[in-house]
């Protein structure tokens, strides 16, 4: 099972900027010292392997871009699930939403903070009515959490490209 984490804009200054709301940790180095190891001791339904990679981009239209190959790329491209903290793009991305509308493979919104206890701009994500599923306000364990749902719900990528209906 191949899993994305697809970051969105300023998230790779977690660990710099606002570490009162974000944290002090940065997201690479949580992905290296915990969801790696925590990847290689998880296995799907059917004994296969999880294998993470990470994308972070400040442009919209690289995250739309990475979406859409996820799903219909080069077979190093395509993966079976994504993990997608869009960040700013969550509150207003119609181009994100519609890239996911348009893949069959599953993803899984994450926010390092509780969106709903903020700013009140920030407390609606337009993305989350496509997602199968929302975490939010749990820090980088956010990740884990969106990584341990994927494996367990076993939502592959569908070779045939069914749509799933959620």
């Amino acid at each position: 099972m191949k899993v994305l984490i697809l970051n969105g804009p300023n998230l790779n200054l977690v660990g710099k900027r606002e570490p009162e709301i974000y944290g002090d940790v940065t997201i690479d180095s949580y992905i290296d010292e915990f969801l790696r190891p925590l990847s290689k001791q998880l296995r799907t339904q059917s004994g296969d392997i999880v294998e993470v990679s990470v994308f972070q981009s400040n442009s919209e239209g690289e995250i739309v871009t990475r979406i859409q190959d996820a799903c219909y790329g080069s077979a190093k491209q395509r993966v079976d699930a994504i993990i997608l903290n869009a960040g700013a793009y969550s509150h207003y991305s119609l181009a994100i939403v519609d890239a996911i509308r348009a893949i069959t493979v599953p993803v899984y919104e994450v926010h390092l903070s509780n969106i709903y206890a903020r700013e009140e701009v920030r407390r609606h994500s337009v993305i989350s009515a496509v997602c199968a599923g929302v975490i939010a306000g749990f820090g980088m364990e956010g990740y884990s959490m969106a990584l341990l749902a994927a494996v367990r719900r076993g939502e592959m990528y569908n070779t045939q490209n069914e749509r799933r209906n959620d």
